[in-house]
This record gives C-alpha cells, structure tokens and sequence, in this order.
C-alpha cells in the first residue's frame, strides 16, 4: 500500500467507505460505476488511465471478512466481482528452458497450487491446493488455448477448455479430474467446481454491502 495512503488514513480515519462504485470484471479491467450503471446492473466504463489503474493495483486488498477493496486514500472503496478477486494472464516462456509465468492484474506472480474448471469451462487457479484455504484467481479466456499447451490434459478436460463444454460436478461438490503436469516438473491438482460455490468455498465476497 503506498505510503501516502497510510499517512491519509492515520490522519482521518474516520472517512464512510463506499460500495458499488469499482468493479473488477472477468477480463481483470476495472470498471467504474456511476449511479445509472448501478441501478440498471452494468458493468461500467473500463478505466483506461494507466496512473489510475496503477494507483489501484498498488493499494488493491481484501478485509478479514473476505471484501476486497481499493484504498482510496482514507476512503475504502469496496469492489464488486464479476467473478474472482484476481484475473490471471499466461505468459508464455521465453525458450524451451523456462516456464510460462501466471502474473494477475495487479501485475503480481501468482503460484498456482492447484487447477480448476467450472461447470462453464473456466479455468481458475488457487495458490493452495484445496478450498476453502488461499485465493482463487480466474485465467483470462484469452489465454486458454495456451493452458491447454503447458497443462497435459485428457482430450475431456481439453474439449471443456476449449469449446465451454459443461463439466458437472457430482453431488454439488469440487471433484479431482486427476493431476496436471503443469509446469515442468510440476504436477499439481485439477478439480471441477460449480460457479456459483466458488465464492464460498475460496471465502470472498462477491458484491460488498456496508
């Protein structure tokens, strides 16, 4: 968190947080939110100004209750999540000798421990290897072909990455689809999960009420 907003906060730390105004969409853009996109359920205009948008990446947390929020100086600005608190982008490898790197949106390396896929062929990672523990982050569809380049997956898991085929988890929970060799010489977890269990499970909160 930078340290002018440290100081803001020691020096009014009384200031009302605010929510609705800052979304974080499923492509890691930020969103802001006038009154009119609130009311009718829009996402908002992307901010496109990179010293705002750096600004925000630098002072993006979450509380201990699971809202993440932007400090905006000695405001709280809660963020609405269309779907994960962070949006990771695959960077692929320089040579044949390096691994792709997973980096979120705040620019931040993001050590996935485990690989997951919605009932809508999402990909998610979490830097730990089971919910409910650690942060789930959703992987760009942008960047989904070159997962399935770097992950060695059944032609199922495949087909489900590629074309949105539904994988339905049984019983209304996360079931193993096996292992993954990620990464070289990194095998880890893949699982399935139902969106609507996701926010649960990884313990955020999706629309932040005061």
């Amino acid at each position: 968190m930078d340290q002018s907003v440290i100081d803001a906060i020691a020096k009014w730390p009384n200031v009302p947080a605010c929510t609705g105004w800052l979304l974080l969409d499923r492509r890691g853009q930020w969103r802001m939110r006038d009154d009119a996109c609130q009311a009718a359920g829009e996402l908002g205009d992307p901010i496109r100004h990179a010293a705002l948008k750096a600004f925000i990446e630098r002072n993006y947390a979450d509380d201990e209750v699971g809202r993440w929020f932007f400090q905006n100086g000695p405001q709280r600005v809660f963020v609405d999540l269309a779907y994960t608190p962070l949006v990771l982008r695959l960077h692929a490898a320089t040579d044949n000798a390096s691994a792709p790197v997973l980096i979120d949106q705040c620019g931040r390396p993001f050590d996935a421990q485990a690989a997951w896929i919605d009932d809508a062929g999402n990909v998610l990672f979490s830097d730990s290897a089971r919910a409910p523990n650690g942060t789930i982050a959703l992987l760009h569809d942008h960047d989904l072909a070159l997962f399935s380049e770097y992950a060695m997956l059944t032609d199922d898991q495949a087909g489900a990455l590629l074309d949105g085929t539904p994988v339905a988890p049984e019983n209304g929970d996360a079931d193993a689809l096996g292992t993954i060799n990620w990464l070289p010489k990194q095998s880890i977890p893949l699982l399935r999960i139902r969106s609507a269990d996701v926010a649960q499970r990884f313990s955020y909160v999706a629309r932040p009420v005061l």
